[in-house]
């Protein structure tokens, strides 16, 4: 039975074949370490690297490349941002609607340095109130974090507006590009993004195991690991040069190979093509979801500007076992449970619940959306008896 994939939130799939010959051809012809060596395949290795920072550059409109550097996924991005900036005593705003990515290592410098954490209430659709940003920045607060697109509602938040406030008020902004990197438009320039932190292994079409962070060259984070960076190494301190400062040790460059091509391919289809896609696709399944009694969609109304996600409950089962039963009876494949961010469950009101989530991508067709809408319909005919 043909696999329906509707995972994409997590990891995208499948991916472009370029990304997997680019990946294959790194191992096969020049696995050695980039920056670490003068010979000709660590010189290649290298250049895949910093290709790969172009591409990313391009994507992001930023300036200089070499202000973007590697991680192994968002969520090490948003810890290196978080813990180098955040000192004893000061003050962070961020959302209800935030990952635990997010929320974890704010909790854990609360109770380390005494941080003080604002949560900013957003509404059961994932909106935001401006007001509400304004009123809560105080004399020692130093940063501002808010993810681009809830991971469970796929509401999108107002980030350049949220940052231009940031701004006038002389806070840092850390945008959470997890959902929204290769599915929407992402200008740090034009949007005033000081920090972001995205994932090379969902709309950017990559491998896992790859990701990485932009920091504004006016801003100083704290690296998050110390060690070899191939430079500077007669210092005893970290290097100060970026990317070196944040990328140490051996980098995955098979990974980082199959990002650029995945990076490539989101740039020669465009974003807004992407997303469009995704949004139709997104609206046939609310549409039909909504059609199905006992079915209850959480987040964004229908006809709203959403990602790609749709996230849902029948009443009377559990996620789990919604989720089990696509998967087992019908090679379906959706995350249910709480996808890391209680926050938001909290939010909406599923904290007890929980969720199953069924998200497309740009290789998601219009028959699989109708065949999980009848594999839907099925389990809910089923359950009433």
């Amino acid at each position: 039975m043909q696999l329906r994939y509707f995972d994409n939130a997590a990891s995208s799939w499948p991916k472009p074949t370029t990304v997997v010959e680019a990946m294959n051809e790194v191992v096969v012809k020049f696995a050695a370490n980039p920056g670490r060596g003068s010979h000709q395949m660590a010189v290649q290795a290298s250049r895949v690297l910093f290709q790969t920072r172009i591409e990313l550059a391009k994507l992001f409109g930023i300036k200089d490349p070499n202000h973007i550097s590697f991680c192994l996924n968002t969520t090490e991005a948003l810890n290196l941002a978080i813990k180098g900036l955040l000192k004893e005593n000061e003050h962070v705003i961020c959302t209800s609607v935030e990952h635990n990515s997010v929320r974890r290592p704010l909790e854990y410098l609360k109770k380390k340095l005494n941080l003080n954490i604002t949560y900013l209430k957003t509404n059961v659709l994932g909106q935001i109130n401006l007001k509400d940003v304004e009123r809560s920045i105080q004399s020692n607060t130093k940063l501002i974090i808010c993810n681009h697109s809830s991971n469970l509602l796929g509401s999108i938040l107002p980030i350049e507006q949220i940052n231009k406030i940031a701004k006038e008020k002389g806070v840092i902004t850390l945008v959470d590009g997890a959902q929204t990197a290769g599915l929407l438009p992402i200008n740090v320039e034009e949007m005033g993004i000081d920090i972001l932190a995205f994932p090379g292994h969902k709309g950017l079409l990559g491998p896992q195991g790859t990701g990485g962070i932009y920091i504004h060259p006016d801003i100083e984070v704290e690296p998050l690991i110390h060690g070899g960076t191939g430079s500077q190494s007669e210092n005893i301190e970290q290097p100060i040069i970026r990317p070196d400062r944040y990328e140490s040790g051996t980098q995955n460059t098979p990974g980082i190979a199959g990002l650029k091509e995945g990076v490539s391919y989101v740039l020669h289809e465009s974003v807004e093509k992407i997303h469009s896609k995704e949004w139709k696709l997104t609206q046939r399944l609310m549409e039909g979801l909504l059609k199905i009694q006992t079915v209850k969609i959480l987040g964004p109304k229908l006809g709203d500007n959403k990602t790609g996600i749709t996230s849902f409950n029948i009443e009377g089962m559990e996620a789990s076992s919604v989720a089990f039963s696509l998967d087992r009876n019908y090679n379906i494949a959706v995350r249910s449970g709480f996808h890391c961010s209680p926050l938001a469950h909290e939010t909406v009101g599923t904290l007890e619940l929980g969720a199953v989530r069924a998200s497309v991508g740009y290789f998601t067709t219009v028959e699989e959306i109708d065949y999980l809408l009848e594999a839907v319909k099925e389990i809910v005919q089923k359950n009433k008896r």
